[in-house]
């Protein structure tokens, strides 16, 4: 049977685009080896979450680890190959290999469709340390597997994941040691959202080892012992691998189709995520831009309404998609960081958590929120200007960063922050505190240029 639309990969990219082309009343397939659902409701955020949520709530491993397999289970069937089936969408189980830009073997089937959607994901990246592999390694696909809790963990990795997982760890009582290459913890983010997260680890137990680099690693008597550049050896019970992610595309026969990956092994894709060739787009983790969940369901959209569509094409905007450590405290950005922003001639509200009502009554005052705006072609500053980014560090940043994200989708001006009404004491209310501080001082504080990071 031919079908309008052919999607590879069952996680939250290949869902999207599958009950996209459902929606427009396209014939779509799903071809799906394993069980619907991807990494975050398996192996991601869904576990994670329910980690970091059963830890800060005092639960024990044992406790933390049976939540987890429920909130998997309750979430996994709500996209089931059977749900999806119900909704109109056909799903083949087995592995997909391209053979024609227009076609796949699955098994014994061959399927057909002149539009692929390729979203395959991506998967842990093992860096080739001597004698890492050689290791019961841990990552975030066999971490929420685990029955025994490690009494000591080395966490090989200062990113989102292993920061998370780190203080979520040390709350359950294990003994953790984060090691990062780079001269802090969190290094995409603030210099200073680094240096608050640091300090909330450190409170925890987490010892943070900025600035090494991993020579090599073996077993030992109390089970793993990995060296440092300096000399140094530090000792565990196991050891987490969270440096990064690689594209999943093996055996997926991108060759016979001749589509391109680019220097880090990811699908190349332009603004509209089509591959070189035509009929194939790619979507997700697997196009190796922003790594979010709600990226790539937002990457399967786009994907899915370009290659049905007849005229135009949507465009994904990394830029407009946020992202948020779930650490304690959180730590969510949207845009360019302060740092980032200097040279264009940015400036910078910004207002410490300690300073905001919600977070003095919650006594959780850690933290700041900074909006980041920039001159507006034609207008210049009027209004505010336009919103460049925005970070915010606080018990709610997850879910305080709408805000910004909002007003940077909808080329919204600063202005309607800093006058849209906000409810009594919430911690949004900070979101506008800060905007009102691109029009005139406000407790003692008013915009100021922003700055480079310091070197």
């Amino acid at each position: 049977m031919d079908y309008d639309l052919l999607v590879i990969g069952g996680g939250a990219a290949g869902i999207s685009a599958a009950r996209t082309a459902a929606r427009r009343g396209a014939r779509a397939v799903l071809v799906q080896a394993g069980p619907v659902g991807g990494d975050c409701t398996f192996v991601g955020c869904v576990p994670s979450k329910t980690l970091i949520e059963s830890a800060a709530q005092g639960a024990d491993f044992s406790t933390a680890m049976t939540r987890v397999h429920t909130a998997i289970s309750q979430l996994a069937a709500t996209e089931s190959a059977d749900v999806l089936r119900g909704e109109g969408i056909d799903v083949a189980e087995g592995w997909a290999r391209l053979i024609a830009a227009d076609r796949v073997q699955v098994d014994s089937r061959q399927l057909r469709a002149p539009r692929l959607v390729i979203a395959t994901g991506a998967s842990p990246l093992v860096p080739p340390i001597a004698g890492l592999g050689a290791l019961d390694i841990l990552t975030n696909e066999n971490v929420f597997a685990q029955s025994e809790q490690p009494e000591s963990l080395i966490v090989i990795g200062g990113g989102a994941i292993g920061v998370e997982l780190a203080q979520a760890f040390a709350r359950l009582g294990t003994s953790v040691t984060v090691i990062e290459a780079a001269n802090r913890i969190l290094p995409r983010e603030e210099p200073e959202a680094s240096a608050i997260i640091t300090a909330a680890l450190a409170r925890d137990g987490v010892r943070v080892l900025s600035g090494r680099k991993v020579t090599d690693a073996s077993p030992d008597p109390i089970g793993v012992r990995v060296g440092l550049d300096n000399g140094t050896d530090i000792h565990g019970s196991r050891v987490l691998v969270a440096i990064g992610r690689q594209a999943s595309t093996a055996d997926l026969g991108l060759d016979a189709a001749r589509v391109e990956l680019d220097g880090r092994g990811f699908i190349r894709t332009d603004e509209h995520l089509r591959t070189n060739v035509a009929g194939i787009w790619a979507a997700g983790d697997i196009a190796g831009r922003v790594q979010f969940t709600h990226a790539a369901e937002e990457m399967g959209r786009v994907a899915a309404n370009n290659a049905l569509g007849r005229v135009g094409y949507r465009r994904f905007r990394d830029r407009w998609i946020p992202g948020v450590t779930y650490t304690a405290p959180e730590v969510a950005r949207v845009g360019l960081t302060e740092g980032a922003a200097a040279a264009l001639g940015a400036r910078v509200a910004y207002l410490p958590t300690s300073e905001v009502d919600r977070a003095i009554t919650a006594d959780r005052t850690e933290g700041y929120v900074k909006l980041i705006v920039g001159p507006r072609r034609g207008t210049r500053s009027l209004a505010g200007g336009r919103l460049l980014g925005a970070t915010v560090v606080a018990a709610r940043a997850g879910e305080m960063i709408y805000g910004p994200t909002l007003a940077m989708r909808s080329h919204m001006f600063p202005a309607r922050l800093a006058l849209t009404t906000q409810a009594y004491p919430t911690w949004s209310l900070a979101i506008q505190q800060a905007a009102v501080q691109l029009f005139t001082e406000i407790g003692g504080r008013r915009a100021r240029p922003a700055e480079p990071d310091p070197t």
